[in-house]
């Protein structure tokens, strides 16, 4: 099939290659009448924009690649969400890749979206090596890095206080009677889940009760890992536990069916926290008590500093931490009250 030209249109339109093109780029040097005219006659021909020669004139695609650690958790879903409705209030479009906690696969999917000359990358990293991984090819491409800590870095990166997080949970558990607290979930490999395994434990010693912290290879995003995690730990007989504090709400998802086929009662026989208030939690047979991250503020500033920095090459990089808030549901039961 051929396709449509802007001179295709000029044509049928009765205008020139020169009006077309003002109607199309929103110029204001045509009257409105005209532009919508020469739009409606675009609309009714098919006509499509030829992005690659335009890209070619404007040293800009207007598309920003995003890549996730996992698409299926629900914390990144959401914010791969957020940031392509950002994007698009700029007038940018979104190229999302999936890296599969996989440093190969990221860099791979990297290398793709920078020969697709996408303007900037903005990444949730797999891992801690990610960085150093990637180093390479950051500097061909602006790059913000979102959801992970890279501490002191001379990167740009925005991610929530993971430390504060867990600090604020262990406290509120604490003032909710409970005294035996299990951290569940720590993965090694991640800055962010190393931070808030710290805000723990700490919170611990402050308040001086012992801190407990079950570790796993699983990978984080997944309810089924946490279910399989939690049937470890239901196993013990008596349960020494009063509190679970779950390092993601999707692992508390899995705590929560672990428990079911127990026979183990939320809350009534144990607390149970998450960390990231995810969609679910707040489902009414759920009604998680969590620690959100701020996920639009999060993929609002992250988009923000991308375009500052593909805008203005000078710019330098920004650390951006958010303050995290405790949302408190029902999963959680004061145990100084009388039952």
């Amino acid at each position: 099939m051929k396709s449509i030209t802007i001179k295709d249109i000029a044509k049928v339109a009765n205008v020139s290659y020169a009006t077309v093109s003002r109607a199309l780029s929103g110029s204001n040097e045509i009257g409105e009448e005209t532009r919508e005219r020469v739009l409606k006659i675009c609309q009714e021909m098919g006509y499509t924009a030829n992005t690659v020669a335009r890209s070619m004139v404007m040293k800009q695609t207007k598309l920003l690649g995003l890549i996730v650690a996992n698409i299926d958790n629900p914390f990144m879903s959401e914010m791969a969400y957020h940031i392509e409705m950002r994007a698009r209030e700029h007038g940018y479009n979104l190229m999302l890749c999936n890296s599969s906690h996989d440093l190969d696969l990221e860099r791979n999917v990297f290398e793709l979206l920078v020969s697709r000359q996408v303007d900037g990358i903005i990444l949730v990293p797999s891992s801690s090596e990610s960085y150093a991984n990637l180093k390479p090819l950051i500097s061909k491409v602006p790059t913000v890095f979102v959801s992970e800590n890279l501490r002191d870095l001379p990167e740009s990166y925005v991610s929530v206080d993971n430390y504060r997080g867990t600090h604020i949970g262990t406290e509120y558990l604490y003032s909710q009677g409970h005294r035996d607290i299990l951290y569940f979930g720590l993965r090694k490999g991640s800055v962010t889940h190393q931070l808030r395994a710290e805000g723990y434990m700490d919170a611990c010693r402050e308040l001086g009760i012992e801190p407990h912290v079950f570790s796993s290879n699983y990978s984080l995003s997944s309810v089924q890992a946490g279910s399989q995690m939690a049937k470890q730990i239901f196993a013990a007989s008596p349960f020494p536990y009063s509190a679970i504090f779950a390092a993601t709400d999707s692992l508390a998802l899995g705590v929560f069916a672990a428990a079911d086929e127990a026979g183990i009662r939320i809350p009534e026989d144990v607390s149970l926290m998450g960390f990231d208030n995810i969609l679910y939690a707040d489902l009414p047979r759920i009604r998680l008590t969590t620690i959100e991250q701020p996920k639009k503020t999060m993929a609002t500033a992250a988009v923000d500093i991308l375009l500052e920095k593909i805008t203005d090459e000078t710019s330098g990089y920004s650390h951006r931490i958010l303050t995290p808030t405790l949302v408190i549901r029902s999963s959680c039961r004061n145990i100084l009250e009388k039952k």
